[in-house]
């Protein structure tokens, strides 16, 4: 009897969720790095979501390798991010437990920069003016993919102005100080950024190729999410946010509105690109 009653509960499971509108979970966990040009890509990706009927859970991380641990572990299931060359490594140590979905934004560039008043063109020239700089070259957090990158520049150059570690908001205060100063000032800096139109940056040549060309962001995943959630896979590949819109959701958060104000602003102007966006086969 008992073997029985089991076989008709478990028969009962398999019907219920062939039901239509049956409950089944539709949580989706979202990691991102606090930096803004992943914010933007991900609160508009996960207002999409949320419209179909998702509940989407973001953690943030604080970088890179802490990110594609936590999304090779399961605790998270996507995760945005530069496969090909600022997060390559976390990408190709972790690949064997993850997918890459689609691409949802393209044209990042990062490199060392100068306000437009600075006398160099390259950095061959950080040398020669070590001196007008300080000795430094500011940079940001040091698990970033671009530090990476400009630390192999001061290897490539044998460059005398040290490489300083911080964060993106001590960078940004020292770059807003020299600015109203007219101090020279080498910062390590991307594009999409505010910063770069308002403080009038130039990247400098780098005639050794030492930082990557424009990358492209994807959607990657825990390995087998698109198998197991077709409809969000078809949607995560319908979203793509241009350079353009990423950095005017940061311009206006640099004039004071929060992140989700700009982010929920940028949506009512677009109404129109993410209905279509959302028009999915069911």
């Amino acid at each position: 009897m008992k073997a029985i009653w089991k076989t008709l509960c478990a028969a009962a499971m398999v019907a219920m969720t062939a039901i239509p509108g049956y409950a089944a979970d539709k949580t989706i966990k979202m990691g991102t790095l606090s930096w803004e040009d992943l914010t933007p890509i991900t609160g508009v990706t996960k207002k999409v979501l949320e419209d179909k009927g998702y509940t989407v859970e973001v953690t943030s991380f604080s970088e890179w390798g802490i990110a594609y641990a936590a999304l090779a572990k399961g605790d998270i299931q996507l995760l945005t991010s530069q496969t090909d060359y600022a997060a390559h490594d976390y990408w190709d140590k972790n690949k064997r437990r993850l997918e890459k979905i689609s691409p949802v934004s393209h044209g990042l560039y990062q490199a060392i920069a100068v306000p437009d008043y600075v006398g160099i063109t390259s950095i061959e020239q950080l040398n020669d003016n070590a001196d007008k700089f300080g000795g430094k070259i500011i940079g940001i957090e040091p698990g970033s993919g671009l530090m990476r990158d400009a630390a192999e520049a001061v290897k490539e150059y044998d460059l005398k102005p040290q490489l300083v570690e911080g964060s993106t908001a001590a960078m940004t205060a020292a770059l807003k100080s020299a600015v109203d100063r007219k101090e020279w000032i080498a910062v390590t800096v991307w594009q999409p950024s505010w910063m770069m139109q308002k403080f009038n940056l130039r990247f400098l040549d780098d005639p050794k190729g030492v930082f990557p060309p424009p990358q492209t962001y994807y959607w990657i995943g825990e390995k087998g999410f698109s198998e197991a959630n077709p409809e969000a896979r078809e949607i995560l590949a319908s979203v793509y946010l241009p350079l353009s819109d990423i950095t005017a959701i940061n311009s206006e958060v640099s004039d004071g509105k929060t992140m989700d104000q700009a982010v929920a602003d940028w949506i009512a102007a677009h109404e129109d690109l993410i209905s279509r966006w959302e028009n999915i086969k069911q």
